[in-house]
């Protein structure tokens, strides 16, 4: 078959590197440096968790209700902390999205003002459970696949998570669970829509650190080319005509659906 590897092509490309290495040489990247220069670390603080996290967006303007329905989002979430982990003087937690480079949320409290948190909510944990609190409850949010729509998300997962957005910049975070017969909301975290020059630093980096990770990837990838090309010519040429013939089927197959499309 044209995608078969030729055996003595394979067996060359097996001993190319000793085996407790070639795993991580082909697929460990360091990011630790690019991660460092995150805007968000800039004043002390240290991230506990970062993940994408199914919410729904609604909006509400003014003195209205909001939105009975919003749209599912996957929404980047950072929880991070000023201080130890064990005695935390600050958590923090930012919104960012992949579809919208300008949304960016923050979320602050200390220990005072989760005392309010508390006595409002009648929260039945202390501050230094908050941010171990947080990741649980998002990580109970989360579920795969994440491509189901509204209404099985709704009846489907135990554990919601809302996001409100007003038209005045404040937003708030409900973490609602599904008790079949009735939703209870757990936990309301309020935010703030993130400054502009706080934005621009996010889009910034989320740009370079982007072109940064791409820029290793290629660096690896040329490495490899060259130790290939050193060590089993055959298999490089394979992989080369491999990747042609991929390359041609797939300008084929847009060259068909763009005839296809025309009247």
């Amino acid at each position: 078959m044209a995608n078969r590897i030729p055996a003595d092509a394979a067996c060359a490309f097996d001993g190319m590197l000793p085996p407790t290495d070639s795993a991580a040489f082909l697929t460990h990247f360091d990011f630790s440096a690019i991660d460092e220069m995150d805007p968000s670390l800039a004043d002390g603080h240290v991230i506990l968790y970062e993940r994408e996290v199914p919410c729904e967006l609604r909006m509400q303007e003014g003195s209205k209700a909001p939105q009975d329905v919003g749209r599912l989002e996957p929404i980047r979430v950072k929880v991070l902390i000023m201080g130890e982990e064990t005695n935390p003087q600050e958590v923090r937690i930012e919104l960012a999205s992949e579809n919208d480079l300008f949304f960016h949320y923050t979320h602050v409290v200390d220990e005072k003002a989760f005392r309010q948190m508390q006595q409002n909510q009648k929260l039945m944990i202390e501050f230094a459970d908050y941010p171990h609190v947080l990741m649980k409850m998002l990580n109970s949010c989360i579920r795969e696949p994440q491509s189901a729509i509204y209404v099985v998300f709704c009846f489907a997962r135990s554990f919601l998570a809302v996001f409100i957005m007003e038209t005045t910049g404040k937003g708030r975070l409900d973490f609602i669970q599904n008790m079949e017969y009735k939703f209870i909301e757990l936990l309301s975290c309020d935010f703030r829509q993130s400054s502009e020059e706080v934005i621009r630093q996010q889009m910034s980096f989320r740009y370079n650190a982007l072109k940064s990770k791409l820029a290793l990837m290629h660096a690896r990838l040329h490495d490899i080319g060259a130790l290939v090309k050193v060590k089993s010519p055959s298999l490089l040429l394979h992989l080369q005509k491999s990747a042609a013939h991929q390359l041609q089927t797939k300008r084929g197959g847009m060259r068909s659906s763009t005839l296809n499309t025309k009247p």
